[in-house]
């Protein structure tokens, strides 16, 4: 069982007959989130499963989409670089771009390990399902995370001849694609599938400086399988994707300005009157932004794996073999305005990883069953960052008085070589005594080294020449050189255990115990100086592990005589020494940087039904409670409000974790109308709802995302080999924000990236 995770499941992440790819002709949910085929609700896991058919009936084409199913999920990204997977509020630092930390959310594909989680932001290509694993694990797969892990299966080659193709048209000018074909290469020994995908949307913002739509979609995705099987027990997959996104995309709106401790010259207003400028409207949903700068959010995910699978008899010995790689090239306008405060922000970007995985699983069901395996991952990074302001940036950045020479920091350019290396490897075990046919005890072990060496190297030009030494520190508060490298090692041994009792064919009783952790890392986004204002405090270089203490309570159960299922969980994690941004007053310049909290913890219930009253009616309801907080954060940074005065830290703890909001819920239910010739009439609707969360790594007053609902219908046609359906996504037209962002330079200046507006379209499916 994963890393000591006890959740009651989602079973009803869709309705039983969605399920279709990942069920069992009696309609049971099938899993492999132990490592082998089982009923989801047999597993004593945290384990949501979404067939591939859910997903394409609700639109849900990628993670991003993926949070409006299961709502113990949140996804975060101001672009892909910058994105981030949480479930119950944990997982990684909200609002952070750092090379040299992990993520506490894994990104599983076909059993690879995507290091990078910007590759969540890629199409689903030909998936079969879904699985969502909520909680730390570490004992069944080969990276370890604190938080949960994304599993996602595609499709494997078949020995019969078959294709499907699909093409979808919407508003804004939404195209989408979707093609595979799959068949023998030689009978029963060789078979083949080759998918594809290509998404086209007009962007849903329009920039008033260029007089172009921005926030497209622009994604191609294909990916190729070669399957053979040169004996009944030998099996080998060799499989290949490549996906391309090329959006002018990941603009942010004006949404409001407030109070900030600067002067009353440097807010907003002021500075904007000086400037002698407005913004482009006022009203962030009347979706029109003022970029001056491009906007460029273009990445490339490739890779290769080969997957061995050979069946000795009592047990299964596998062999994953993995390279993949991501380039990055991006543009931004992190002004957020349409001046030219600072004219280039970018931080194009190379990773390459290397994985190789060795497992063994037992069979059929014995007294102890069991997985194990060895686990080695290598990864390189090198990131070019680039930071140069233009000729508003002296009055922007340093006001009026300070500002008044525009050509202070007009050109001042920062270009930033970052370079990371990490060797992880683990060795993880886990074994279910089953003591009865009633009982089981299920512990498990992971030994884990981690060898991680980084580099930052800032090399600051430009700006007025020849200045005072009173204007270079003008200069160096805005870039400045900075030079050091930096080595993080460690050794760490975790585990779990789960107690799991069935009183009943229909109930399952589990409880759960993980000591799990999150490898320490180092911090590539720049130092704090020491008192002489330049030299980086390189104490503060590396970081240290997370320990995670996670217990978990829960219940899966069958009722009406399996046409319903309950689940029900009560958890709780507390991390120690979480990573997020602190400052710190130690140091003679205050910056924040990624370091080490005493503590945070993220507690709650999520109960999850669903019901199929009679043959043609299905139904699900998913209600996650969730209470995440800093239990203790005594040096957190200011929030915008308190910024840019004599308040250099603030105390945070008691606070909420950011992104994650108290209540969340998914729902949704179809009726099927039978048709005379075997085909059916449907009619769907399915909806979320998330109350209000916090935008702002240090809790505000002014920067929570106040709660919205979304709802979705469909109806349509299906037969055996072909399906028509319209859609209509954000029915209502529900205004609200993925986020908020607090623009630099403490002005007051809050902007916002806005959710989708509604869209609506038609869908055409064809299986032959």
């Amino acid at each position: 069982m994963l890393s000591g995770l006890i959740l009651a499941t989602a079973a009803a992440a869709a309705t039983p007959g969605q399920y279709a790819e990942a069920a069992t002709a009696d309609g049971e949910i099938i899993v492999t989130a132990r490592r082998r085929a089982e009923s989801l609700q047999d597993v004593p896991i945290a384990v949501s499963v979404v067939s591939g058919s859910t997903l394409e009936s609700q639109g849900a084409f990628n993670v991003a989409r993926l949070t409006q199913i299961q709502p113990s999920v949140q996804f975060i990204t101001s672009n892909p670089r910058n994105s981030a997977i949480n479930i119950r509020g944990i997982g990684a630092p909200f609002g952070l771009t750092n090379d040299g930390i992990e993520q506490g959310v894994g990104l599983y594909i076909d059993q690879v390990y995507y290091a990078r989680i910007a590759a969540s932001t890629l199409d689903f290509v030909d998936v079969e399902r879904v699985e969502v694993l909520r909680g730390p694990q570490g004992t069944l797969y080969g990276k370890n995370t604190t938080a949960g892990a994304v599993v996602i299966t595609t499709r494997k080659p078949s020995y019969d001849f078959e294709g499907r193709a699909e093409l979808s048209a919407g508003n804004h000018n939404f195209w989408q694609a979707k093609a595979s074909v799959s068949g023998p290469l030689v009978a029963d020994k060789l078979a083949a599938r080759v998918s594809g995908s290509f998404t086209r949307r007009d962007g849903t913002l329009y920039n008033t400086i260029t007089g172009r739509d921005v926030n497209e979609l622009d994604n191609l995705g294909l990916r190729a399988q070669l399957l053979w099987e040169p004996t009944d027990s030998v099996e080998l997959l060799l499989s290949g994707d490549y996906n391309r996104q090329d959006p002018e995309g990941f603009a942010q709106t004006y949404v409001k300005v407030v109070p900030t401790q600067r002067s009353a010259t440097r807010q907003f207003a002021h500075l904007a009157a000086l400037s002698n400028y407005k913004p482009a409207s006022t009203n962030p949903f009347d979706r029109l932004v003022d970029n001056d700068s491009a906007l460029d959010a273009k990445q490339t995910i490739a890779g290769v794996s080969l997957t061995a699978n050979w069946d000795v008899g009592p047990a299964t010995l596998t062999s994953i073999s993995a390279w993949r790689m991501w380039d990055w090239l991006p543009s931004n306008d992190r002004d957020f305005t349409g001046l030219p405060i600072t004219t280039i922000s970018a931080n194009p970007s190379q990773q390459r990883q290397w994985s190789q995985e060795l497992r063994v699983t037992s069979n059929g069901e014995n007294r102890f069953d069991y997985v194990a395996g060895l686990f080695w991952f290598h990864q390189t990074i090198n990131t070019q960052g680039v930071q140069e302001q233009g000729p508003y940036a002296s009055l922007w950045l340093l006001g009026p008085t300070n500002g008044a020479d525009p050509a202070l920091l007009n050109g001042l350019r920062s270009d930033n070589d970052i370079r990371y290396k990490n060797d992880s490897a683990a060795l993880y075990a886990k074994v279910t005594w089953n003591i009865s046919d009633k009982l089981s005890l299920a512990p498990g072990l992971r030994l884990n080294y981690d060898w991680k060496k980084g580099s930052y190297d800032a090399r600051v030009s430009g700006g007025l020449a020849n200045p005072t030494p009173a204007q270079q520190r003008l200069k160096d508060g805005v870039l400045q050189n900075q030079n050091y490298g930096a080595k993080f090692s460690d050794w760490n041994l975790s585990g779990d255990v789960t107690l799991s009792w069935k009183p009943a064919n229909d109930l399952l009783l589990y409880g759960t115990y993980a000591r799990s952790f999150r490898s320490g890392g180092i911090n590539l986004s720049g130092l704090p100086t020491l008192a002489d204002g330049v030299t980086p405090a390189t104490e503060l270089a590396t970081v240290k592990p997370e320990s995670v203490d996670h217990f978990e309570l829960g219940l899966k159960s069958k009722l009406i005589d399996g046409t319903a299922t309950f689940n029900l969980a009560l958890y709780r994690t507390e991390i120690r020494d979480f990573q997020t941004t602190v400052v710190s007053g130690a140091v003679g310049v205050i910056r924040g940087y990624l370091a080490n909290v005493p503590k945070v913890r993220s507690q709650g219930v999520e109960a999850e039904f669903s019901v199929r009253p009679v043959r043609h009616l299905n139904a699900y309801l998913n209600i996650a409670y969730t209470d995440a907080e800093y239990v203790d954060f005594p040096s957190a940074p200011p929030p915008i409000e308190l910024s840019g005065g004599s308040i250099q830290s603030v105390d945070a703890s008691g606070g909420r974790l950011p992104g994650v909001s108290e209540w969340a819920l998914s729902y949704g239910i179809q009726y099927d109308i039978p048709l005379a010739n075997g085909a059916d009439l449907y009619l769907g609707v399915d909806g979320s709802l998330r109350s209000d969360f916090s935008s702002s790594p240090t809790p505000s007053s002014v920067q929570n995302v106040a709660g919205y609902a979304l709802t979705n219908f469909r109806a349509g046609y299906r037969h055996s080999r072909y399906e028509l359906f319209g859609w209509v996504r954000n029915a209502f037209d529900t205004e609200y924000f993925d986020f908020l962002t607090a623009a630099p330079g403490s002005t007051g200046l809050i902007v916002g990236q806005l959710g989708d507006p509604r869209t609506y379209g038609v869908t055409a499916k064809l299986n032959f």
